[in-house]
């Protein structure tokens, strides 16, 4: 028979669609033809599969070979088809078992030699083999990630000529991992102790950590800003297998490394304020995850915020909101999830201060400087407090250090355990609908509330963030219902806004 059938699957963004890879065999000219809408990359394999069937001790038929990749209307790039033709070219040509393909999948990139090099996106295809009950064969450099799903389904393999020896019942391949991986501990290095006085600062963590929300620093250089937002990590639970996997999935498109030592981990990233708009919501002729996908059910920490571009702190505004971020193109659209905890630094003016030094810098070049910030992006934080200096005696008396982050650990835990066991989701993450069931409030409470944010000129949706907070605050306390003083932390937690109101004041 000179038709051969091998599965294989695409990388579109986060998901791993079938490819059908049909090989044909047929007398005239030697040649081959790739069809199937082959990026150019995938059009080079025709060179490697040539010398690696040779390479491996095989012949490569001197006649007209033709390979489909089949859907013809999915976009293939990359070189993770080069096994899978190779091994349809070898069975076309009667030089493996055609029968022993059906069960299998196959990804990997050839080397000239045979061997095989990694490929991205490995685990979705490993999740996508193991729900249509096939096992996935992947190079050898592929096999930590193929493990956290498949590792009694999955295999890997060094080179073309051990999937071939597989294939003939010569040897079994197994699934190589390059352990043992150990995991890290939540806080190696990193304690809440570490910073001295702050307190208010650390409750604002503590409160965020608890109920999933977004959280801006304000405040002079040098008062603890960024140690405070690489603290919060080590408060957080670790990661559901669900939603490890989900991460793992998009960190599976990049080259960083993933395995069974830290794929529960939260990511915690921190991209550098000269970021593209692409770098931290994605894109690229073929779409590539940006930062916001990386932080995927973790954390996306900004420092120095308005020294980022306006357009590309606004492009957080939708992915926010909607926990997903779509990149259409001109031949198709691909869909990150972007659920992330967006946590923000900055300093109240150019100068890095502002009261005590309103010398150095006027109240519109001030505004001017915090106005790079839109309103819009400034209404999906939760929260904003301000970290001031230390007074003056702190440093030498040693300072106030608080409780262990393992205290406080403990306490963010209990709390979400209360909103899981209530609605299933951390209360950042509650719809409108169901702060009406969950966050119910008093009517004098409510109007108390209301007149408040009359006063701050705030939206809405501000409106909803700051029920929220004190919901979560109530969590933290034990307590059934949001009380009066709830409401009151949680509109203490709006320096932003108060700080702005002060300085349009004075400019008029």
């Amino acid at each position: 028979m000179n038709l051969a059938i091998v599965h294989s699957r695409a990388c579109v963004g986060v998901e791993a669609p079938a490819v059908t890879v049909e090989v044909h065999i047929s007398n005239g000219m030697p040649a081959l033809a790739l069809v199937g809408l082959p990026e150019t990359s995938v059009k080079e394999a025709k060179d490697r599969v040539r010398s690696a069937i040779v390479n491996a001790g095989f012949e490569f038929p001197s006649r007209r070979i033709t390979v489909n990749l089949a859907p013809a209307d999915l976009p293939k790039e990359g070189g993770r088809f080069d096994l899978p033709i190779a091994l349809g070219i070898l069975a076309a040509s009667e030089q493996i078992p055609l029968n022993k393909l059906q069960d299998f999948e196959f990804l990997g990139e050839l080397a000239l030699s045979g061997e095989l090099r990694p490929v991205k996106g490995a685990l979705p295809a490993a999740l996508a083999a193991k729900l249509a009950n096939r096992c996935l064969v992947v190079p050898d450099s592929n096999g930590d990630q193929v493990a956290l799903v498949g590792k009694d389904r999955h295999k890997s393999a060094p080179s073309l000529l051990k999937v071939c020896a597989h294939l003939h019942g010569q040897t079994q391949l197994d699934l190589v991992q390059h352990g043992p991986f150990v995991a890290e501990p939540c806080a190696s290095d990193r304690d809440m102790q570490d910073i001295i006085g702050q307190q208010q600062g650390k409750r604002a963590l503590e409160i965020a950590a608890a109920g999933g929300h977004n959280l801006l620093f304000l405040g002079p250089p040098g008062t603890g800003k960024t140690m405070l937002a690489s603290r919060l990590r080590d408060l957080l639970p670790e990661m559901s297998i669900e939603e490890a996997l989900e991460t793992a999935a998009v960190a599976s498109l990049t080259p960083q490394s993933i395995h069974e030592g830290n794929w529960r981990q939260r990511p915690f990233r921190t991209p550098h304020h000269s970021s593209s708009m692409a770098a931290l919501v994605g894109g690229g002729s073929v779409p590539r995850p940006g930062e916001i996908s990386l932080s995927h059910n973790g954390i996306l920490f900004l420092d120095e915020m308005p020294e980022f571009e306006r357009k590309v702190l606004d492009s957080l505004r939708e992915p926010l909101e909607s926990g997903e971020i779509v990149i259409s193109r001109a031949t198709t659209k691909t869909t990150f999830p972007a659920r992330f905890q967006l946590i923000g630094a900055l300093n109240p003016s150019p100068t890095g201060y502002y009261e005590g030094n309103q010398s150095r810098t006027n109240p519109q070049a001030i505004l001017r400087y915090l106005s790079r910030l839109s309103g819009p992006l400034l209404d999906r934080f939760d929260m904003s407090i301000e970290i001031p200096a230390l007074p003056r005696g702190t440093l030498a008396d040693g300072g106030d250090r608080g409780e262990s982050s393992a205290v406080i650990r403990q306490r963010v835990f209990d709390a979400r355990e209360s909103m899981l066991s209530r609605a299933n989701k951390v209360n950042a993450l509650l719809s409108t609908r169901e702060l009406d069931s969950f966050c119910r409030l008093e009517k004098s409470d409510a109007e108390f509330l209301e007149t408040a944010l009359h006063q701050l000129g705030l939206s809405i949706r501000a409106y909803h963030r700051i029920i929220k907070v004190a919901r979560t605050i109530a969590d933290l306390a034990g307590c059934e219902q949001i009380t009066r003083g709830h409401l009151a932390e949680a509109l203490g937690y709006r320096a932003m806004d108060r700080l702005l109101r002060q300085i349009s004041a004075q400019v008029v």
